[in-house]
């Protein structure tokens, strides 16, 4: 049924009144071309303090950006207040696409990702050697998570007057991953600082570990100017620490070429549910054309596998292998295992 003639003009046409008062929506956004690039530096219910050339600038996420969420590392785009002034807050309008991500989740059954950093380079895991005795499974997994996202792993290991590095060094020797042994003295020292600053200059370092392994107080001796709370009490009953750490906090080191220290909460577990096993392969470049003949889906853990008839012919070292399939049955383990 037609409502209106065929000469109808705007006085015609019936319209509801706005009873908010307000101007339409629009599905049209701005594009703020104008606005400013910054650094995520830590994240804190819901106000993001962010780094604009050489000030921080306390920031908020705007509207339009939905359920996405900024995390530290992240590189995005601000409007408003830039001062940095007491009480001023920002917008974050735009989060640039990452070049790497850090993901965990609660355990293997848990279906929500969480991302603890974003544009790391590299992935320190940081392990004590005794007070609390070394967890590889959990090692592992950190490994899995680095090769998933794009971040390269280094290994530090502390406390080495209580304990040889040797075991742990046999154990991950084929993954030719770097490393630095610390002891407790080298710490207080200042030593191991500057041993550990030789592997992270120019580069952004996420700092991950279990509580009680002296992360936190690592992260301290190589930024001493933003000191954060440290701990050296471990549970005699369970051989577990104490969390520090209760935020995620990008800090700049000291350096000739720059670099930046994430240090991230102590963790007790590193869930999986979100890595593909398909993709650890791509750790092992020297093991990925032996993949060409497997069967289709191959796991590259089962008898059918490729892998095992080309590394018997001496195309890779046995020890890459076992490394490769030590990494994805952490999948199917838990990190007390």
């Amino acid at each position: 049924m037609r409502r209106y003639g065929k000469h109808t003009d705007e006085d015609d046409i019936r319209s509801r009144p706005n009873r908010k008062g307000n101007r339409p929506r629009t599905h049209t956004r701005p594009k703020h071309e104008d606005a400013a690039e910054a650094m995520v530096l830590t994240v804190d219910r819901g106000r993001l303090t962010c780094l604009v050339e050489d000030r921080v600038v306390m920031a908020m996420k705007a509207r339009e950006l939905g359920r996405k969420a900024a995390v530290v590392g992240d590189r995005v785009a601000l409007v408003g207040d830039l001062s940095g002034r007491k009480d001023t807050l920002a917008r974050i309008v735009r989060i640039e696409e990452r070049g790497s991500v850090l993901r965990r989740t609660a355990d293997d059954d848990d279906p929500y990702e969480r991302v603890v950093v974003a544009n790391a380079d590299q992935l320190a895991i940081v392990t004590a050697l005794a007070d609390p005795e070394p967890r590889p499974r959990l090692i592992d997994r950190c490994l899995v998570a680095a090769y998933d996202g794009g971040l390269e792993p280094l290994l530090v290991m502390t406390k080495s007057d209580l304990a040889s590095p040797d075991k742990l060094l046999e154990l991950y020797g084929a993954l030719d991953i770097p490393y630095v042994v610390t002891s407790r003295e080298e710490l207080e020292s200042g030593d191991a600082a500057d041993r550990v600053r030789a592997q992270l200059d120019g580069r952004i370092t996420a700092f991950v570990g279990h509580s009680g392994v002296g992360k936190t107080t690592l992260v301290n001796a190589l930024v001493p100017k933003d000191r954060r709370r440290t701990t050296g009490h471990v549970n005699a009953v369970t051989g577990r620490g104490r969390h520090t750490t209760t935020s995620a906090l990008a800090l700049p080191l000291a350096s000739a070429r720059g670099g930046w220290v994430v240090d991230t909460p102590g963790v007790r577990s590193f869930g999986l549910a979100h890595v593909d096993p398909s993709r650890v392969i791509h750790a092992f470049p020297d093991l990925v054309p032996g993949t060409e003949g497997c069967p289709r889906a191959c796991s590259h853990d089962e008898p059918d596998c490729a892998l095992d008839a080309w590394v018997a012919e001496g195309h890779a070292d046995p020890a890459r292998l076992y490394s490769l399939r030590r990494l994805l049955a952490t999948r199917e383990r838990t990190e007390g295992d």
